[in-house]
């Protein structure tokens, strides 16, 4: 299990300056309610180097002439594991996830000390802050607790993140694997909900059969709380109610990914509550499709990050002038950036461990990121005319549509990895009508 933990592990010591030292805070559980609490879900960079899955750890990396990796976790508890499960315990943190050395998490300031001695450099990974009040006494703690004469040295205090995130943005293939399986379960999710969509159900049932359907394939969780959003709810990017009744005539718009194996998937898609588009719904759902094929239609290694988002704002602006939605020239509106009216929102982001996946999209230059293999992220252009739009046709008001797939940079392109998830109009009304 370790092997994977280890070489990324040896990796990062690789880039480190010596005589230096990393901390990882790993998630603590939180409380629902008194004794009640939330599933557990470890720190995403504390379980990209340590694949350790409790709560309440720690982990120490030392880069000196031997270099070291301490694992800090709770310590067996037989009664506490009748009730909430079993532990690894120092021995487990030693036997299953190769640390060198293992303690219980209630001696790490005490171990950590005297590590710090000729530390130059402390590196901090530390998402929550759960040890922000102490870092810099931990950084002085040998400058002021030695004798006048021996030799000092001032710790610099640096954010892991600077370093551990530029590498997460590119995927091995075991990575991959694991992405395509999240997607491959929202696949099933997705295609349940088209099918079972009608005017009369509840935006929570749609929800919940969502959830239903990727637990078949092993997913414990969503990527994110699932966006089930009917007409005018869709102008809202983030709705989360999920409670309103569908309406025939309605657009419905389905934001959701299951998570599987700490790997997330992120696939979005709109769609008539009566499984039949309108003119105008068809119009501005070809006109997102159009955007979204032409902007994946760019992706390849050596493209511009940046020429995504440029060839989907170009496309909708566009259509939404042919639409009459839009005036001016052109060249006007994306001066001007009136399309933003209606398209309020970038068309993509890095995918992985995290739906929002962490990495930097410009390089040390400032300059945009420009694509490479192994890279995975979404594209989702979307169009928004809400109810109170009134200068716009009434036929237009009250939807949101956005499409949203995940898109895998290949060696001589891409691959669309949510491709089977029904995108043309077509194969929408298709799916819907053999419910």
């Amino acid at each position: 299990m370790d092997n994977i933990y280890r070489h990324r592990r040896a990796e990062l010591l690789k880039q480190l300056p010596d005589d230096s030292l990393v901390i990882l805070a790993g998630y603590q559980q939180k409380v629902r309610s008194k004794n009640i609490k939330y599933h557990f879900r470890q720190d995403n960079d504390f379980l990209y180097l340590t694949g350790f899955d409790e709560p309440d750890a720690i982990a120490i990396l030392v880069k000196r002439e031997v270099s070291e990796y301490l694992l800090f976790s709770r310590p067996k508890d037989p009664a506490q594991e009748v009730s909430f499960g079993s532990r690894a315990g120092v021995e487990g943190a030693v036997e299953h996830y190769g640390a060198d050395r293992a303690f219980s998490n209630t001696l790490f300031e005490q171990t950590l000390l005297p590590l710090l001695q000729n530390i130059k450099t402390l590196y901090i990974s530390d998402e929550l802050g759960r040890f922000s009040s102490s870092l810099v006494n931990w950084s002085n703690h040998h400058r002021f607790n030695s004798s006048f004469d021996t030799p000092k040295y001032f710790t610099s205090i640096k954010p892991l993140a600077e370093l551990l995130h530029p590498r997460r943005v590119v995927k091995n293939q075991a990575e991959i694997a694991k992405i395509r399986n999240a997607v491959t379960a929202s696949t099933a999710g997705h295609l349940a909900v088209m099918q079972a969509c009608h005017p009369g159900i509840n935006e929570r049932q749609l929800s919940s059969l969502f959830d239903f359907t990727i637990a078949k394939y092993g997913c414990n969780d969503v990527a994110y709380p699932n966006i089930v959003a009917s007409g005018n709810n869709a102008c809202c990017l983030h709705y989360e109610e999920n409670s309103s009744q569908l309406q025939d005539g309605q657009m419905l718009l389905i934001d959701a990914g299951g998570e599987l194996e700490h790997y997330a998937s992120d696939i979005t898609r709109s769609y008539p509550v009566n499984g039949r588009f309108t003119p105008e719904q068809k119009a501005i759902y070809q006109l997102v499709l159009s955007a979204l094929d032409q902007a994946i239609n760019k992706v390849r290694p050596g493209a511009m990050w940046n020429s995504l988002y440029n060839t989907c704002m170009q496309v909708m602006a566009e259509g939404l002038k042919q639409l009459g939605l839009l005036s001016g020239s052109i060249e006007q509106i994306m001066a001007t950036e009136s399309y933003k009216r209606f398209t309020v929102h970038k068309t993509g982001h890095w995918l992985g461990m995290d739906v929002h996946d962490v990495g930097p999209y410009h390089d040390n230059n400032g300059k945009w990121r420009t694509l490479e293999t192994g890279m995975v992220f979404t594209i989702e252009p979307g169009i928004y005319i809400p109810e109170d739009a009134t200068d716009v046709p009434e036929a237009y008001r009250g939807m949101g549509i956005r499409i949203e797939d995940d898109i895998l940079v290949t060696a001589n392109g891409f691959e669309n990895l949510s491709a089977d998830v029904p995108r043309t109009v077509e194969e929408i009304e298709h799916c819907m009508a053999h419910t």
